[in-house]
This record gives structure tokens, sequence and C-alpha cells, in this order.
């Protein structure tokens, strides 16, 4: 649909409107200006959908952008959403993601699964900056919105690369702690999932000092402030809560009649870190490996598939990869041998750059949003010339049109 006949629409409607107003028909007025402007709103909202909620999302919606409630955002996303997205939501002062094939596929999965049995792996992969990880969070909204426990890695890669402080663990002398890293997730997750936390009770009592303690019996909630009050141990805390969760998914729930048991949807954006290698070194200087780190230790656990009562949604990251090929993205290049023996069986679910339809429908939304402002941008032949210079690319799209 072209910015051409959009303009001859309306100027359409603009001689209807005008002609009827010198009939002095005022009726005749009143409903064909009502038709016209009906017509001309599907028109501009062909990028758009009213649907906002992921369980109804379906082929029809494709290539379409929804709205994330105000409200979902701030629970749901306190961290994971991308810089640039978040950018984004600021200057147009609203928060849309479009509806792809590849989190359609997850939601129809999700639907159909038997949570009785192990919990299956879904691996998202594809080019850099093709959209994985808006794919990601679209799955994850379905889940929050199902009344699922979430449980999100925004990027895996963090907590291999930069750490500020690493410590000898307490518990485990040949491990290392990541206090800061450990108490920053903690918090996010206490956001996220906090409806939950006084529901659920601990198994078993867990030792963190010679004084500290948290009882068997006491709710998640105090497990969870246990971490955020008392920093140095926040890295077994997440240990001891993802135990925790892996042991009661699937379980019955306490006041959660409506949805019935435990589901727990485990996130993790750049899965691919947990196999690879470190920036991080000890005190010799020599490497450390992920397994040798407390929380990749404890991770590692929660993406195995011999737990129930739940779903391991994943993706690949070539951005934020150490030593890695540039232009790898394929499961087995960035999982490494390990890795892939590692996540084997999953589902993998290809994400590949924007159809000629999702192309469509993000150069009108950014003209809907005023974004392109060269008025080359605003033609076909400029749009042929972007198409060319983005390969359809979401990510390189969306930085292209920033500078005009």
């Amino acid at each position: 649909m072209s910015l051409h006949r959009l303009s001859s629409r309306l100027r359409q409607v603009a001689t209807q409107v005008r002609q009827l107003h010198i009939s002095g028909n005022g009726q005749q007025l009143e409903a064909v200006a009502v038709e016209a402007d009906a017509g001309v709103a599907r028109e501009l909202c062909f990028f758009r959908t009213r649907e906002t909620d992921p369980a109804f999302h379906a082929e029809v919606h494709l290539g379409q952008y929804y709205t994330l409630p105000s409200s979902h955002l701030r629970t749901l996303f306190p961290h994971g959403l991308p810089y640039r997205f978040q950018l984004q939501m600021k200057t147009f002062n609203e928060s849309c993601v479009m509806v792809r094939q590849p989190a359609l596929e997850i939601i129809s999965h999700l639907k159909k699964t038997d949570f009785s049995k192990p919990a299956i792996r879904y691996l998202l992969y594809g080019v850099n900056g093709s959209g994985k990880t808006m794919s990601l969070c679209h799955a994850v909204h379905y889940c929050y919105t199902q009344g699922w426990l979430v449980l999100h890695i925004p990027d895996a890669h963090l907590w291999v690369k930069n750490c500020k402080e690493l410590l000898p663990s307490s518990s485990r002398p040949s491990r290392f702690d990541q206090p800061v890293e450990a108490s920053h997730w903690l918090k996010n997750f206490k956001t996220t999932n906090e409806p939950f936390l006084s529901k659920l009770k601990t198994t078993q009592r867990y030792v963190w000092t010679k004084r500290e303690s948290t009882e068997e019996g006491s709710t998640l909630a105090e497990l969870v402030e246990q971490g955020l009050t008392r920093v140095r141990s926040s890295s077994d805390v997440v240990g001891a809560l993802l135990r925790e969760l892996r042991m009661q998914a699937g379980g019955s729930l306490e006041g959660q009649r409506e949805h019935g048991a435990l589901r727990v949807a485990v996130v993790v954006d750049g899965v691919n870190a947990l196999w690879g290698q470190t920036t991080l070194k000890k005190e010799d200087r020599t490497a450390l490996v992920p397994e040798e780190l407390t929380l990749i230790h404890n991770l590692r656990k929660m993406v195995k598939n011999d737990w129930c009562g739940g779903a391991i949604i994943s993706s690949l990251s070539q951005t934020g990869s150490l030593f890695t090929p540039k232009h790898a993205f394929l499961p087995q290049e960035l999982l490494g041998e390990d890795g892939f023996d590692s996540m084997d069986p999953f589902v993998p679910v290809p994400v590949s750059n924007y159809s000629e339809k999702e192309f469509e429908s993000c150069y009108l939304y950014y003209l809907d949003r005023n974004w392109l402002q060269h008025p080359h941008s605003r033609t076909e032949e400029g749009k042929k010339e972007m198409i060319f210079l983005s390969n359809r690319n979401p990510t390189v799209f969306e930085r292209l049109c920033a500078s005009l």
C-alpha cells in the first residue's frame, strides 16, 4: 500500500464530503462521512491491531503491531527489553511489538503442551539483528498473561564478562560468586513475580552463615529478601531459589485455583554464554570457565529438561558472544559441541529478516510516528533505497531510519 494511494483516497473523501455539504443533505453527509472515515482508518491501521492479549494473536495479526499495556511493562520487563527499543519507547511515547511468526509458533506449542512431561526447550536463532529478543519478549508476555511464574535472564553474556565484583564462594571453594549481578537479578525477579513469592514455601533449611539461615517452610519472599539484604550470599540464594522452582513447578499453587498448577517459564536470552568463554580472571591471572561461576552453574541446571510443569524458552546471541566468528548464527556454531549436546533435544525456531508485509508495516509505523523526516524517505524511490540498504533487517532498518 503506497502513500500515493493513501493520499488519493483522502482526496476522494474530502471531495465527497464537500459535494454533500453543498447539496445540503445532512443525513446523507453524516452517513457517507462516517463510512469514508472508517475506510481511511482501516488503511491507516494496516500496521496495528487492537488485540493486546498474546493468547489471541493468530496468523491474521502477522506483521501488525500490538501495544504492551503499561502495567505489564512495569512488572514483566523491569529488565529484558533491548536498549534501542527502550529509546524508541521514550521517543514514540508507546511500547509496540510486532506480531511475528517465531513468537506465534512458540505460543502455539505452549498451548498444546502436556506439562506432566519434561519441560520442552525452544531455541530462537537467526542472523544478527533479525529480532530474536523481541520475539522472545512476545512469548514471555504470553506466559505472563497466562499466570506463569517468569524466570527471565535478559542477557546471560553479562554474567561472564565485565563482572563488577568476583569473590570466592563461601559454600563451594571451587566456585566464584558474583554478588552484585545476583542481587540485581533478584530485585528484578521479585518485581515480576511478587504475587507468587508469598504462596510458595521452601522445602528444606538453607544455611548461609553461622548465624544466618532460612528455615524450612519459609516463603520464597523471605528467601529472596535474604539475598537482597545480605548481598554476600546472593549468589547462593539464586541457586536455592532455582532449586525450589524446579522442585515445585507443576505442583499446586495456594490461592491460585484459576490457573491450577504452578507453571514456570525459564527464559534465557543469549543461552550460548553458558558454554562459551569468559573474560574473567582468577587471582593467578588464569581464565575462569563458565562452570566455575555459581550463577552459571545453577542456570545450567535450570535449562536441563529434567523437571516438569513449565517450558524453557531461549535464544542465541552473537552480539555479546565472546571469541566467536562475527557472522556465526547457527546453533552448532554458537553453542559449540558441549552446549549443543547439553541443549539437545530442543525445538529450533528460526528468526529471519522482515518479510515484505512486515517491512511495509514497520515502514508505515515509522511514518505514523513521524520518525522519517527526510522528504525522500517518504517516496517510493526512497523506500526502495532503504530496502536495499537494510536488506529488511529489523535492527539495520531501525538504525538507518534514526538518521533520517
